[in-house]
């Protein structure tokens, strides 16, 4: 992979010698576990100055949930829910904002109004042209694994590789630096609860590929299948921490999670054991 220097390294200087956090800012109706709290540009400000306090190394945007069963949302409207939010936002935010959509012309409208991450949870296929637009901006992109269809027979692995080999090739084709790109196993999408397991502990063989990793496990709804309970998305706090804990033990270089401040605290625990030259 090129060492040349890139946009990634300069957004996120801690990359690779911590293991940084992503806060979520879902400016939706429907998200599984925070639709509709922080709609409108105050209440998302709000939000956002509280997860960036808590320690987030970056804020990323949503205006379409992706969560099993959701309704596609037009470009337009996804548009008008996240554009207003990150030009309030952008200007006096110490730290990156990532737009998290699959759309090239969202991805567009976003990297203008102030964003400088393009988070694709379809990895640069459901609209290759999105790749043309982060490398047109010098966005660097994360990169996620997804499926249409859940086939608990297959190899999860094998076919995130399969599935990497065409991000990379297509993000190649479009001129974006090597060096810019993150991949995400793609928890929770696409996968049986099965295959959701094994994807967070086969890490290292996506690792291995040399590119950095992000994993969001956070509130998901294969963690409430491990209690013996019904839970909540937001009961499901420690089950997030033990799944991200993991992660980075494994190789994840970014947790994309709703509780901001409890995973810093539990990262750090982490990098003291595995990064020791990241302690004070």
């Amino acid at each position: 992979m090129s060492q040349t220097q890139s946009a990634l390294a300069r957004l996120l200087p801690g990359l690779g010698r911590r293991t940084l956090v992503m806060g979520i800012l879902n400016v939706t109706p429907d998200s599984f576990s925070d639709g509709g709290l922080f709609q409108g540009e105050a209440a998302a400000r709000g939000q956002a100055e509280r997860l960036v306090g808590e320690g987030a190394a970056i804020l990323d945007i949503g205006g379409e949930s992706t969560r099993p069963g959701h309704t596609p949302v037009p470009a337009a409207e996804e548009q008008a829910r996240v554009l207003p939010v990150i030009r309030a936002l952008a200007p006096g935010l110490s730290v990156p904002i990532s737009i998290d959509t699959y759309k090239a012309s969202t991805a567009k409208a976003a990297l203008e109004a102030g964003a400088t991450i393009v988070n694709d949870v379809w990895g640069l296929q459901r609209e290759p042209d999105i790749a043309r637009v982060a490398a047109e901006h010098g966005a660097p992109v994360i990169v996620m694994h997804n499926r249409e269809t859940i086939d608990p027979a297959i190899d999860i692995v094998a076919d995130m590789l399969r599935f990497f080999e065409r991000s990379l090739g297509i993000a190649r084709a479009a001129g974006i630096l090597e060096a810019d790109i993150v991949l995400d196993p793609g928890i929770g999408f696409g996968k049986s609860w099965e295959q959701h397991l094994e994807s967070l502990r086969r890490l290292p063989e996506i690792r291995a590929l040399g590119f950095p990793l992000l994993v969001g496990v956070s509130r998901k709804s294969l963690l409430g299948r491990l209690h013996d309970r019904e839970t909540r998305p937001a009961d499901r706090l420690h089950g997030s921490l033990a799944a991200h804990a993991l992660a980075a033990t494994l190789g994840a270089d970014i947790v994309r999670v709703h509780d901001v401040a409890a995973h810093v605290d539990a990262m750090r625990v982490v990098d003291a054991v595995m990064r020791p030259e990241t302690r004070a």
